[in-house]
């Protein structure tokens, strides 16, 4: 029983120690907002004796953002116009050296095809060339069948390239007969002209 009246006892003690404690907003409103009312009360009236706005004070301490805003907005457009004048330049850089490939590309191609065309042409006349000396062969053969006597009227009666070309294709000892079988002076001319073709052939 004893315990139980001590118990309450102690509970309304703590009541009336809660009832008397002051609260949070309490503490706020007397530690924060009344300090803070009466420096602003203190402010207003030296600024009326000054005659000072505190308004327009407080405007031109705070920072201007729109007039910030508004330069930023310009340096970025700023920005973004000389980049995109860059990006045009390297796009002109670009071009004119793809350009520059395309007709080293063009060029190169139409060197490769005049060099396919060229040696298609010495083919040809390399294939020509053999044609010509087997026909060659073919004739030479023929008169050196043919006895020397014979032989010896159709070369005088060709042309002096014509007959030094068959001549100089016989064998020394046909070659020999059939100049035997000409007029002394035909023989020696064919002679020098035959000397003259294997210089030139020694020389190159």
């Amino acid at each position: 029983m004893a315990n139980v009246n001590k118990k309450t006892k102690n509970e309304k003690t703590k009541d009336v120690v809660d009832e008397k404690s002051p609260g949070f907003f309490q503490k706020l409103f007397a530690w924060v907002i009344i300090p803070l009312l009466f420096v602003i009360a203190i402010l207003l009236v030296i600024a009326q004796f000054t005659n000072t706005n505190v308004f327009e004070k407080a405007t031109e301490v705070l920072p201007n953002n729109s007039e910030e805003e508004a330069k930023g907005s310009e340096e970025m457009e700023k920005k973004i116009v000389e980049l995109k004048a860059e990006i045009q330049e390297k796009d002109a850089q670009i071009e004119k050296l793809q350009k520059e490939l395309d007709d080293a590309l063009a060029e190169n191609e139409n060197q490769k095809a005049i060099q396919e065309q060229l040696q298609q042409k010495i083919q040809e006349l390399e294939s020509g060339q053999e044609e010509a000396k087997k026909d060659l062969k073919e004739i030479v053969s023929t008169y050196e069948k043919m006895p020397a006597k014979a032989v010896a009227p159709i070369i005088v009666q060709m042309s002096d390239e014509q007959a030094v070309e068959i001549l100089s294709n016989m064998k020394p000892e046909t070659l020999s007969a059939v100049l035997a079988k000409m007029d002394p002076k035909d023989a020696a001319r064919y002679t020098e002209l035959l000397s003259t073709k294997e210089n030139r052939s020694s020389n190159s």
